[in-house]
């Protein structure tokens, strides 16, 4: 009876310390794939950052401008320039 006893005592400690070699692992396991997400998350801010950065550069007026006179050869719109259409005229 004493015998079975510890056959049954071993197999539970056994099991028990598979299970925790496996909890250990699983734990592993996550804490790399939570620091890769973090890292990449981090990545991912300082794109949005540079998008940002980038946005208010090229939406300025006048680098618009500039690039309106010189690639496109616009120029602002005169007085002289004007022309009105009236409803009916030919």
């Amino acid at each position: 009876m004493n015998a079975k006893l510890n056959i049954v005592l071993t197999l539970a400690l056994v099991g028990c310390a598979l299970s925790v070699v496996n909890a250990r692992y699983q734990a592993r396991h996550l804490l790399i794939e939570l620091e890769r997400l973090q890292q990449h998350a981090r990545q991912l801010d300082i794109d949005w950052s540079q998008l940002q950065l980038d946005q208010s550069t090229l939406g300025k007026n006048e680098r618009i401008e500039q690039i309106a006179r010189t690639s496109l050869n616009m120029a602002p719109l005169t007085p002289a320039r004007t022309q009105y259409l009236t409803e009916g005229a030919k």
